[in-house]
């Protein structure tokens, strides 16, 4: 399977899982599931639909994939979005540093030519982590009962 037709998820028990994305069921009841590469649709895994994040089909400076609700870092911090109106993923300015005013304008990856236009190239940036298992990257104070 082609890297950017890929979903990663959170399995029910909290661990992560990557492959085909397929939801089973009808309006109000449907249930999630990964289907691992090496499986077939006998082999779902059921997953939290919250956590469900596309793969860009681009890698960091690392070589590491990246993935809608990353946190990606190159001095400043950015969070990978999928913007549904425009059929792109945009990475947004969380936490900054050093950016003059007026200087910055939005890097923004087209999913067509899969590049980040005009300004920057992925392998500029480092996957730190993501939303879900690092929110306090992002200045997000998880409540402790929440966590546990």
């Amino acid at each position: 399977m082609e890297d950017k037709y890929l979903f990663r998820a959170k399995r029910v028990d909290g661990e992560w899982v990557v492959g085909g994305l397929v939801r089973y069921g009808f309006t109000g009841k449907e249930k999630y599931y990964i289907v691992p590469d090496y499986a077939s649709d006998l082999y779902a895994i059921e997953i939290d639909p919250n956590t469900i994040c596309r793969c860009t089909g681009l890698k960091d400076e690392n070589g590491k994939q990246i993935w809608e609700n990353d946190i990606l870092h190159n001095g400043n911090y950015f969070v990978v979005k999928w913007n549904e109106s425009c059929s792109r993923f945009d990475i947004v300015l969380n936490k900054f540093y050093n950016i003059p005013i007026g200087k910055w304008e939005p890097m923004i990856c087209d999913w067509k030519t899969n590049d980040f236009k005009e300004y920057r190239k992925a392998v500029d940036y480092e996957v730190i982590g993501n939303v879900f298992d690092n929110p306090k990257l992002l200045g997000i104070e998880v409540d402790e009962e929440i966590e546990r």
